[in-house]
């Protein structure tokens, strides 16, 4: 089954409400996808640094880490704490040596990077998930988010989505990919490197190789139709906007919707009925096998 939704922003003013309308989205999805729960909230920059969004069981792990590496360096190292995930600011000089000090600290795991991207997830329902990380509260142009139903592996939150293998780049999937054991070996010779079993996870790493080969989002997401064997529906957000792709068969339900102000993916219509002004959306079925890429300029 699973869910997925997604919002791009056209109109700057609606940015405050990012969050508010995103978790309106997600709660919608979550008969589809009650196992686990996650999304990506695309916010401000700040020039020179890195967001790292980091988890643990125990965040207080996070802190002192965090207050460790600020000592060591004697600089700010501004961070949000978000149930058990912290999300910190850190001089893009400085990232090595921040890495380096979560590697020796087994109970904190990075869960995502970037210069605007901030990635949360969790086990349960998706509703409660977003309101244990503030979901409402976040800002920004853009954002992804998933409700998962576990069918192929555990519920943990290693396995929920959004999957990233790059900066500023994730991905949330429904389906199954059938040759993502092939891909994953192919990838790792290019020297990607994998933190799950998920087919999903695979998927990203895809896009993020080829882009790191200079293929441009759309081309990148062009050459998944002919790379990966399936039946799925991938939303795919980077630091810049965000793309939408059904497989040719396109057997898994999806629709989109348009105004001025936004550009919004759901699993189901429902997802989109409280977004401002959908009366007056253009509303579609997205084609199969067709890229659709909106990016801000």
């Amino acid at each position: 089954m699973c869910g997925i939704v997604g919002l791009f922003l056209k109109d700057e003013t609606l940015a405050p409400r990012l969050g508010e309308l995103l978790a309106g989205m997600l709660s919608t999805m979550c008969e589809r996808g009650p196992d686990s729960a996650g999304f990506a909230v695309y916010g401000s920059e700040t020039p020179g640094r890195l967001k790292l969004t980091l988890r643990s069981e125990r965040p207080g792990d996070v802190v002192d880490l965090i207050a460790r590496v600020a000592t060591a360096l004697d600089i700010a190292l501004p961070h949000a704490v978000h149930d058990t995930h912290v999300v910190v600011s850190v001089p893009q000089k400085h990232i090595d040596y921040f890495l380096l000090e979560v590697a020796k600290t087994p109970a904190v795991r990075v869960v995502g990077s970037g210069r605007r991207m901030q990635i949360f997830k969790e086990v349960g329902r998706p509703d409660h998930v977003a309101q244990r990380f503030g979901l409402s509260r976040m800002a920004g142009t853009h954002a992804i988010g998933h409700t998962r139903m576990a069918t192929e592996s555990a519920v943990t939150t290693d396995g929920a989505h959004p999957f990233t293998t790059g900066p500023d780049q994730c991905l949330v999937h429904n389906g199954s990919l059938s040759n993502h054991n092939v891909v994953r070996r192919d990838l790792i010779r290019q020297g990607l490197s994998f933190q799950t079993d998920n087919d999903s996870e695979v998927a990203a790493g895809f896009v993020t190789a080829r882009m790191h080969d200079g293929y441009s989002l759309e081309q990148a997401m062009t050459a998944s139709l002919e790379a990966l064997d399936g039946f799925y529906t991938f939303v795919v957000g980077t630091e810049s906007g965000f793309s939408v792709l059904r497989d040719p068969i396109a057997c898994k339900p999806a629709v989109m919707a348009e105004t001025n102000r936004w550009v919004a993916f759901g699993t189901e219509y429902r997802a989109l009925v409280d977004l401002p002004g959908v009366d007056d959306a253009r509303v579609w079925e997205p084609t199969p096998a067709k890229v659709y890429v909106w990016e801000r300029h």
